[in-house]
């Protein structure tokens, strides 16, 4: 009997390893952009791979993570879209993307959707594909810390450290999801009928 059960305890682990949880799909929603055109999530990610950006104007975070967000949109082209989905927020939004030259589709008053999806801070951000699958979510990666100086780190100074290290995370996503997009998208040769 002792010997079954050490047998179970070292097989087990091996047999459930492999199992993959459900794919979540992402919570379909519509908010007013900033032109004032009324962005509904299902039109936008069934056409490239989606980035949604939780964010305020206030978040130190935020500003340091938004530039290396738009050197991703520049790279990848229309392969990628960016929501920005501004939650939280006492400031002017649109000032703020407008000025920092962001190319982001700005989504105002985002509270609900942010409700929807369990968004309590800020920046968050979801990765999805063109079929609203999250890849990726931000509150999932482990917190790192800058190195101790003496004093407590700012939140400027841990924006900064962390704003490269999400950015590098964010970016194995999206290359993942591209990846298999191009794999999923290439035609399977049909067999020839004798």
């Amino acid at each position: 009997m002792r010997n079954f059960l050490i047998v179970c305890t070292l097989i087990l682990p091996l047999l459930t390893c492999g199992a993959k949880a459900d794919p979540t799909v992402a919570a379909d929603w519509s908010l007013v952009a900033a032109d004032g055109q009324r962005v509904k999530l299902s039109d936008e990610a069934g056409q490239q791979t989606t980035v949604l950006l939780f964010w305020a104007t206030w978040c130190p975070y935020c500003k340091a993570l938004m530039p290396h967000l738009q050197s991703m949109r520049l790279e990848y082209g229309d392969r990628i879209k960016i929501l920005a989905i501004n939650i939280f927020e006492d400031g002017d939004p649109v000032e703020f993307i407008e000025n920092a030259g962001y190319d982001f589709t700005l989504l105002l008053n985002g509270d609900d959707v942010a409700d929807t999806y369990a968004v309590t801070g800020t920046p968050s951000v979801f990765v999805l594909d063109d079929q609203r699958v999250i890849h990726f979510d931000l509150r999932k990666l482990p917190r790192i810390e800058p190195p101790d100086m003496g004093e407590p780190a700012s939140n400027r100074r841990k924006a900064a450290f962390r704003a490269p290290y999400w950015a590098a995370e964010i970016r194995k996503s999206i290359d993942l999801v591209l990846r298999q997009g191009d794999i999923d998208g290439v035609p399977v040769p049909q067999q020839s009928k004798r």
